[in-house]
Formats: structure tokens, C-alpha cells, sequence
């Protein structure tokens, strides 16, 4: 089901532990790949019972933003993994990027008893912006293919439209509506907008997560659950910049970066950093530590993106450090996050490749905003503000990554997106929660903005700094 309710996209549907580079064209291809094996390749194996007689070809096309910068994300990589079966939440990295090599010496998929003829090198195929001459649904459409010898037997179209979320087409190769399900779903706050979420919590006198929380227990996810797993997301996150604070060396991809984070980090525990910073890069280190994990493959997790993925970690820690939160109060304040996230997706895009680096990082900001404020006590006026506030100040951002990798300058992008978000959430904590431009007609703005942006600044590395 592809929900166009925020009310019925949860926490754990903006927060997914996933592997970098991008949760476009790394986490959806993957999940892609790994939805077609299962509901394609072993129903059809299933079919004929056997292989004796048949020989079975998959080939996979990448277009649009996939096909233009798919090499720099590894979106190759990432189909070959879904392909044999990995899964990016369950699977680690080191097997997930060995399966392109493994398939291109194999030449071939196995499933059972049965093997699979498919190529890495020969059955990817790097496409364009037109599919058999006409547009595409989306920026970031694959066609995955089974044939049978040399008869197609089956099609699919999917497309990876921001978060590690997914959606299929119809027959007609447009954008599948919502399965009939979500219209018959109800919850005991709907809210579908910005301000209808902020009358809920006025209305029933609950706290905003408390709204949240009562919407997915009536979806079936306790809260009990719900804490449990968003304990593994802040358990990711903190690995992550650990991981990122202590590892050196040049990223993968040919343009040479050099990590930075440990060494930025050893400056500031050292009292080095320049007096105008306040002696305290934090945020932005700690931001940079993840994105380079993130750039490097490694395990992150979408927030709500992978190129975004750095920001929220990245302020939640520097708020726990300086206030002595609790996990229950961290837990709070992604679930409000979440409700951000969402608003977004449904009412503009957290798509690179649809509205450029403002469905991004200028998500991540707004809804890191928004949670920082919900921790610190802050009411549902200062949330939605705070919120407001981030989205506004990141309009018309581009994304023009070089060479297509999520590097530069996607991690200094999230390093002052963490500050932007936290001086979003003092503002607002500052002020009485009331402001002229509400969130609802900033994402209207935003969603107009990303579709009046010319394409070579959608995340297709053909203009802006992508040229060098």
C-alpha cells in the first residue's frame, strides 16, 4: 500500500535501517529487486515445477536519475543484492556489495535447484529519460523483465520514489493509485495536514507522540513495538557516527574525498575549534561522521533519506548530550519527526531526483526542528513552527551531486542542516509558536518549486556543481 494519508505513514515507515550511499537509488532499488525475486521469479519457478526445458533470463532497466547517476550510487550493487535475496535492514554491507562481483562470475541467479541466467555487466541497462520513446512516471523508474528463452513472461514496473519506498504501476505504466484498503483505514486522530495535526493535539489535550502513537495502535503497531524498534534506529544511529568519528581515509567513487569527521572531532575535544563556533562543532561533526558512513556503504538510516541521513543523528545526540534526555524522551521526538517526514511526502516529495536537495536535507532540517522542539517541551504551535521554519530556509535547494555520489555536497549539506535545524528549534522554543507562513503553505511552495526546477538540478549530476 502506498498511503497518501500522513496519518497513515508511521515512524518506522520514514525511519528504515537500511545501507548507504542513497535510499533512492541504493535502499529502493534493492527492496525492488528483492520484491521482484519473491513475487515474480519464485512464483514462477513454482509454476513450472522445475527447470528441465526452460531457460529463465532476468534482465533489469534503470532510467531517469537511475540511470544517470545510478553507477555513483551503486544502484547496480544494490539490485544484484536484492536479486539473490539480501535485504538492506537484515543484510551486512560486506555481502551485500559482493554480490555484483559474485553474479558477474556466476552469471546467474540461483533459487532452489534452479539457476537463473543474468549478467550484471550484459542484463543492466542504463536507459535515459524515455521508456520505448515515451516519459516516465517518475524520475527513478526500473523495468524489471522474466523471460522464458527467448519469450517475455513477465514485466514490472517499479519506482523508488524517495525514503527506501517503493511503488508499482498500473497497466497503463502510470503511478498505481492507493489500494482501496487505505480509504477504509481509520484512526482516532486523522490528520492530514500540518494544522489538522496541531488541532488534534489541542483538541484531545494528548502530547503530539501520544496522537501519533494512538493512530498506529489502531493500525496495529503497539506502542511497545513501536519503542522497541525505534530503540534499533537510535542504536543505528549511535553506532554510526561512532563509526564515522573513528575511521579515516579517502571515500569510495574516484573524487578523492577525504574523511573528515575524526579529525574535526579530535580538533574540537582539543579546544581548537575557532572562537566564533563556540568551541562546539558538534553538530556538524557528528553530521559529517554519519554521511561519510553513509557514503562509504555503510549501515545508516533514512531520515528521511540516506542523503539526509546525517542531520537528525546528528542533532538528537547533541540535545541528549546537553540536556541528559532519556531514550523514552528520544523516542518522542523522532515519532514527531516522523509526522514531518510524512507531511512532506504526501503534500510535496523527500525525491532528489522530484523536487532537488529541499525534499532532502530541507525534510531532514523541518522535521529534525520539529522533534528538538517536542523533546525540549515545546507546544504543538512552536512544533509546526519550528517545522515551518527549517522547510522554508531550505527552498530551491538543487541537488547537483559531483560525479552523482551522495559526497559533495551532500555531507557539508547535512553538517549545516543540523545547525539550521537547531536554530530553527530555538526560535520557535523563543516565541510563542504563531508565524505568518504555515507549514502547509511552505510545502505547497516546495512542492511547486521542485516542479518548475529544471532537471539538471534533480539529482541527474548534468548541471550546478555536479559540472565541476
Amino acid at each position: 500500500m502506498n498511503p497518501t494519508r500522513a496519518d497513515l505513514i508511521g515512524p518506522l515507515d520514514m525511519f528504515k535501517i537500511g545501507i548507504g550511499p542513497s535510499s533512492s537509488h541504493t535502499v529502493g532499488p534493492m527492496i525492488a529487486a528483492l520484491d521482484f525475486r519473491k513475487n515474480v521469479i519464485d512464483q514462477h519457478i513454482k509454476k513450472l515445477g522445475g527447470a528441465a526445458g526452460h531457460r529463465l533470463h532476468v534482465t533489469v532497466e534503470l532510467f531517469g536519475s537511475l540511470s544517470a547517476t545510478g553507477q555513483g550510487h551503486a544502484t547496480d550493487g544494490a539490485v544484484c543484492a536484492g536479486l539473490i535475496g539480501l535485504h538492506p535492514k537484515s543484510a551486512e554491507p560486506d555481502a551485500i556489495w559482493a554480490a555484483m562481483p559474485s553474479l558477474e562470475s556466476t552469471g546467474g541467479i540461483e533459487t532452489g535447484r534452479v539457476k537463473i541466467s543474468f549478467t550484471p555487466s550484459i542484463d543492466i541497462l542504463w536507459q535515459g529519460f524515455l521508456m520505448d520513446g515515451n516519459a516516465l512516471p517518475h524520475p527513478n523508474t526500473m523495468r524489471f523483465r522474466l523471460y522464458d528463452s527467448d519469450k517475455l513472461i513477465s514485466e514490472c514496473l517499479i519506482l523508488s520514489v524517495g525514503g527506501g519506498f517503493i511503488e508499482t504501476t498500473d497497466e497503463a505504466g502510470k503511478r498505481r493509485p492507493p489500494e482501496k484498503e487505505e480509504s477504509l483505514a481509520t484512526v482516532p486522530h486523522p490528520y492530514n495536514s500540518a494544522a489538522e495535526f496541531v488541532e488534534q493535539c489541542v483538541k484531545t489535550g494528548l502530547s503530539p507522540w501520544q496522537v501519533v502513537i494512538e493512530n498506529q495502535e489502531s493500525l496495529g503497531m503497539t506502542e511497545a513495538q513501536l519503542r522497541k524498534n525505534l530503540n534499533d534506529v537510535l542504536d543505528t544511529f549511535s553506532k554510526c557516527i561512532m563509526r564515522g568519528l573513528n575511521t579515516e581515509g579517502i571515500l569510495p567513487g574516484g573524487l578523492n574525498v577525504k574523511r573528515r569527521a575524526k579529525g574535526l572531532y579530535q580538533q574540537l575535544l582539543e579546544g581548537k575549534m575557532p572562537a566564533w563556533a563556540g568551541s562546539d562543532l558538534r553538530p556538524s561533526v557528528y553530521a559529517m561522521a554519519v554521511n561519510e558512513e553513509n557514503a562509504a556503504g555503510g549501515k545508516v538510516v533514512t531520515a528521511p533519506t540516506n542523503g539526509s541521513s546525517g542531520l537528525i543523528p546528528a542533532v538528537w545526540r547533541t540535545i541528549q548530550e546537553s540536556n541528559g534526555l532519556s531514550q523514552t524522551e528520544l523516542q518522542n521526538g523522532l515519532i514527531v519527526a516522523s509526522v514531518i517526514g510524512a507531511l512532506v511526502k504526501v503534500h510535496a516529495s523527500i525525491s532528489g531526483a522530484e523536487v532537488g536537495c529541499q525534499g532532502e536535507v530541507g525534510t531532514s532540517c523541518a522535521m529534525a526542528a520539529a522533534g528538538a522542539v517536542a523533546m525540549l517541551g515545546g507546544s504543538p504551535y512552536q512544533i509546526e513552527q519550528a517545522a515551518e521554519i527549517g522547510i522554508e530556509h531550505h527552498l530551491g535547494m538543487t541537488c547537483d551531486p559531483i560525479k552523482g555520489l551522495v559526497q559533495v555536497p551532500c555531507i557539508e549539506r547535512n553538517a549545516m542542516g543540523a545547525v539550521k535545524a537547531l536554530n530553527a528549534a530555538a526560535l520557535s522554543l523563543a516565541s510563542d509558536g504563531h508565524h505568518l507562513i504555515s507549514l502547509d503553505r511552505a510545502l505547497e511552495v516546495m512542492k511547486q518549486t521542485g516542479l518548475d526546477m529544471n532537471q539538471k538540478y534533480k539529482e541527474t549530476a548534468t548541471g550546478g556543481l555536479a559540472l565541476g
